[in-house]
């Protein structure tokens, strides 16, 4: 008798919470459900080492990456690497899905 390899289903629900941040599975790549309310924004840090896609589900967002800015509409989807300033700002109440995975570089 084999034993398999293969992962376990994990299976997550976009309800979001208090602080507007949550992580929707346990390890790697890491997953995080942003909701932010029209005005609020996240000062610019960095996620070293990480390559991040951010999808926008719903509202506007204006993601500051580095010393560009990219006006964002729901279904925009943008990849980059996290060793540079990021700071998204919403223009109105959004709803955004990161995924932040290990650089392969």
């Amino acid at each position: 008798m084999s034993k398999s390899t293969a992962a376990e289903t994990e299976r997550a629900t976009l309800d979001g919470d208090e602080n507007g941040r949550t992580r929707l599975f346990d390890g790697e790549p890491k997953t995080i459900q942003l909701m932010l309310g029209a005005g609020e924004s996240i000062p610019a840090h960095k996620h070293p080492g990480r390559d991040i896609v951010f999808f926008l589900r719903s509202g506007a967002v204006d993601l500051t990456l580095g010393d560009e800015t990219l006006s964002l509409s729901p279904g925009d989807i943008v990849r980059f690497d996290g060793d540079q300033d990021i700071s998204p700002a919403a223009a109105a109440d959004s709803e955004a899905l990161l995924v932040l995975a290990a650089s392969s570089e």
